[in-house]
């Protein structure tokens, strides 16, 4: 069960889906901050934007973590700044380019978890914005780097989950939708 971007539509995936607070290191997370209050979760998907939340003393319930930037290994500052010990560990595959199965439940079990959970994906954790705004509860947010521009701040409501899905659906491979849209319509 997996989901694949095509080709043709990596373009269209790179383009914010959310708000985008521009700036370099903690200057967005700062300016993003001031926004959080009253959240169901809070959610980081990549490793520099998950490592300036926690430098800036928010701890995401859950953060999406590859250890690398642009495809490049992160500095050990950055990896160690994404480790916390009272961060529940999974591990899981997701290649390039594609939303698997194991990434989707692992999201879904990290939503049940009182405690912080920190899910590092061997491959790329770069499209885990998508089914994480489908299985996050409404009102909570995904905060994603936004490669030289900033951060992007997804806040989950019923309107950003069916974009989600809309942009799920223009994806290779369907065996997941079904998955996704039960777990979305249990958030309903």
């Amino acid at each position: 069960m997996t989901l694949r971007l095509p080709q043709e539509l990596r373009e269209q995936f790179k383009k914010p889906f959310g708000t985008l607070y521009r700036g370099e290191g903690l200057e967005p997370v700062e300016r993003i901050k001031q926004d959080l209050c009253n959240l169901a979760k809070i959610i980081s998907v990549g490793d520099v934007v998950t490592f300036y939340l926690i430098k800036s003393g928010t701890i995401p319930d859950i953060c999406v973590v590859d250890e690398k930037i642009m495809r490049k290994r992160a500095p050990k500052e950055v990896i160690r700044g994404t480790k916390r010990p009272e961060f529940v560990q999974t591990s899981i595959d997701n290649p390039a380019g594609q939303i698997t199965k194991e990434l989707v439940l692992a999201l879904q079990e990290a939503m049940k978890h009182n405690r912080p959970t920190r899910i590092f994906v061997r491959g790329e954790e770069d499209l885990a914005t998508l089914p994480a705004v489908i299985i996050a509860p409404l009102h909570s947010v995904i905060i994603y780097g936004q490669p030289d521009e900033g951060a992007v701040v997804v806040t989950v409501d019923e309107g950003m989950k069916d974009e989600a899905m809309s942009l799920l659906r223009q994806m290779k491979g369907d065996s997941l939708y079904s998955l996704l849209e039960d777990m979305m319509n249990q958030e309903r």
